[in-house]
């Protein structure tokens, strides 16, 4: 237990509280967010896809309907455009250029009036004011073809203006053009906020109808996939920094024991040592041998000072 009460300083404390916090919003937040603006689009895309091939229905059925699956549905709808119902969204592009989308009210046969996108059309040349004319649609009663669109909602930050002439706005809603239109405006039941209609291309009265979404799931799932990742290493990698810290505690303490019992076994450095004399005992002198009576005689030893060296040398002893 001792090896782990590094574990209650602040640091290392703090260290895991920031790993479960961001692991906690990888599992709850991040990775959902993602894999559901996957879900989405996949379903946009499938809706698409299939109102390519599919015959276009009366809008008095969709209005009827619970509103489940009917965005870019393909509706035919009969009626009339309100004269003097134009309203512009500013702030589109048209071929990479400035434009705006021209909306328009229509009502049905049956009285109900709906919010008719009629397509975009550029901005004066040279600049990002609208043209100084916009065409009316056709009068009398018309048959349209179109698609069903969700609202984009509204900004808070930026209400209805006039300018130029025509009233103008920064999104496609029904409930704001209502307001701004002083109409009626019948909503379209979608999955989302009110729909409108969208206009086909050659229809009476459309300009350049808005571009098909890419059929692309994006890169949402990958990266879904990527934060669910990251929450499984983020306390992995934690796991991994405590198993080295004890790790690397047990070394030291193995190294510290180690130089511990090497410093008990030497001597203090600069401490004299005592050298005890004992005197020869009979064992350590050499035992003079006999002589016996018939042994030949031994020689003498040699000289060994230096006045005998000189005598032995020259004949003679010097004196």
């Amino acid at each position: 237990m001792r090896r782990l009460t590094f574990l209650l300083r602040p640091s290392w404390l703090i260290l895991a509280v920031v790993v479960a916090g961001f692991a906690y919003l990888c599992f709850t937040v991040l990775a959902p967010w993602q894999l559901g603006k996957n879900t989405r689009t996949s379903e946009r895309n499938d809706r698409i896809a299939n109102s390519v091939h599919a015959d276009p229905v009366d809008i008095t059925t969709v209005l009827s309907g619970d509103g489940k699956n009917t965005e870019w549905r393909r509706v035919t709808a009969t009626g009339s455009y309100v004269p003097e119902s134009t309203v512009l969204v500013r702030l589109r592009h048209l071929d990479g250029q400035p434009a705006y989308t021209v909306l328009a009210a229509f009502r049905l046969d049956d009285g109900r009036t709906l919010l008719v996108d009629r397509g975009q059309l550029a901005a004066a040349a040279g600049g990002t004011r609208p043209p100084a004319s916009i065409a009316a649609p056709p009068a009398g009663t018309q048959h349209l073809e179109a698609r069903v669109r969700a609202s984009e909602g509204v900004i808070e930050k930026k209400p209805p203006t006039t300018e130029d002439g025509f009233r103008q706005v920064y999104t496609t809603d029904t409930q704001q053009e209502a307001a701004v239109l002083g109409l009626p405006l019948t909503p379209i039941p979608t999955d989302g906020l009110g729909g409108y209609l969208q206009l086909e291309p050659d229809q009476p009265g459309a300009f350049t109808p808005d571009p098909l979404p890419q059929l692309d799931a994006g890169p949402y799932l990958s990266y879904g996939l990527q934060w669910l990742a990251f929450g499984v290493m983020a306390p992995l990698g934690l796991g991994y920094f405590v198993w080295a810290e004890i790790r690397a505690r047990r070394r030291e303490k193995a190294e510290a024991t180690t130089q511990s019992a090497t410093t008990d076994d030497t001597p203090p450095t600069g401490e004299p040592t005592t050298t005890i004399a004992t005197e020869p005992t009979a064992s350590d002198t050499p035992a003079t041998p006999t002589r016996k009576p018939n042994d030949p005689p031994r020689a003498e030893p040699k000289p060994t000072t230096n006045q005998a060296r000189l005598a032995d040398r020259y004949g003679g002893t010097r004196r």
